[in-house]
């Protein structure tokens, strides 16, 4: 199926390491031009250069996503270079590890400007140009909005503010075409998560513990999954649909997990 979306420019914050990177490349696949927009230019580049030494488009733009000064200039100079936008998938944050128990005003905070204000930010500033191309943003979300965590309140919080911002644009941004939908990821095998288990005792044994957890499969969601899933909403072959939080997480979140087990 051709997903229309040759030569459209679409940014992808945090798209040089795992989910990002995931959407980058499945996006350039399909002809579009992703340029990514995050803290590392040498990581940045080294995906620029995965794609067009396989003969696609792909553009970089350096920024602290913290730093609301940071995303108005790397909108502009998304604008300034491409002369058009025609997607944004918002998808840079962090787990922070700020509990209610012990956590602090600030480390809140600051969390809240790693995973959910950069969001507003970035489509904020994208927005004129999203009007003229009538395009579509995607907010990558995380299951800890539905499922809560523990010691990871900003995170959660987040995560929460993303799925409503996803139905409050997409209301706000009928008038103009605009489609926006969520998607939201649970167990997903990402450099960051393998880190994370490789902290445990025994990671292995922790990995397959989780997995036997997740209903489809008792396997973890892999990045492609969720890229493939993102770009469809994107393109123009998903155009009915707006203000949806998808779920792709094996029925990790809302089956019984007893499934799991036969």
């Amino acid at each position: 199926m051709d997903l229309n979306l040759k030569n459209k420019v679409i940014i992808v914050t945090g798209g040089a390491k795992g989910i990002g990177e995931g959407i980058v490349k499945a996006l350039a696949a399909e002809g579009a031009i992703p340029v990514i927009i995050g803290r590392s230019e040498e990581d940045n580049k080294q995906v620029v250069a995965d794609i067009t030494a396989n003969g696609g488009q792909a553009g970089q733009v350096v920024a602290e996503l913290t730093r609301p000064e940071e995303c108005e200039q790397a909108v502009k100079a998304v604008a300034k270079q491409y002369g058009r936008i025609d997607g944004l998938v918002n998808n840079a944050g962090v787990n922070d590890g700020v509990s209610l128990e012990d956590g602090n005003y600030e480390d809140f905070m600051a969390s809240l400007h790693k995973s959910m204000v950069h969001y507003y930010l970035i489509a904020h500033h994208a927005l004129s140009l999203l009007k003229e191309s009538k395009g579509a943003i995607l907010n990558i979300t995380s299951k800890t909005a539905d499922t809560g965590q523990g010691n990871t309140s900003g995170y959660a919080a987040s995560n929460g503010a993303r799925n409503a911002l996803t139905r409050e644009w997409a209301v706000e941004l009928l008038k103009y075409g605009i489609r926006v939908n969520a998607v939201v990821v649970a167990e997903c095998w990402t450099p960051l998560y393998e880190n994370w288990i490789n902290t445990l005792s025994n990671p292995v044994a922790k990995r397959k513990e989780i997995e036997a957890t997740i209903p489809l499969g008792q396997r973890m969601t892999t990045t492609e999954e969720i890229a493939n899933t993102v770009v469809f909403l994107l393109s123009d072959r998903s155009s009915h649909t707006t203000g949806q939080i998808i779920y792709v997480d094996g029925g990790y979140v809302h089956l019984d997990r007893a499934l799991a087990n036969g």
